[in-house]
């Protein structure tokens, strides 16, 4: 699979006071970025329902440039399964999984 780019602007309106001196991406930035990369493997059936496990090795800093790299979409009960990488060059600084579930019919 093609890897999604990641790459965070040092002006992003999350890294005020996130922190000063030594600016880091949020995890919660990253996470946005893997489940957008996520959502259409996933399906336009599916939401992401949770993420059971992620782990951060390393900080991502502003302006640097990381891929997202996706497994396929797994079946799971009432679901599917994605696994995920960041990577940034050949280092991890990030891995876990998305759970999707079925959306739910309106009304």
């Amino acid at each position: 699979m093609n890897p999604v780019v990641l790459q965070i602007d040092a002006d992003h309106p999350s890294l005020a006071g996130h922190f000063p001196g030594r600016p880091v991406v949020p995890g919660v930035v990253i996470l946005d970025a893997v489940h957008a990369a996520a959502a259409p493997r996933a399906g336009s059936n599916f939401v992401l329902r949770h993420m059971p496990q992620v782990k951060f090795l390393q900080p991502l800093l502003p302006g640097q440039l990381a891929k997202i790299m996706l497994d396929e979409a797994v079946p799971v009960e009432a679901g599917r399964r994605l696994r995920f990488r960041v990577l940034i060059e050949d280092d991890v600084i990030a891995t876990g999984e998305l759970v999707f579930v079925e959306r739910m019919p309106n009304g």
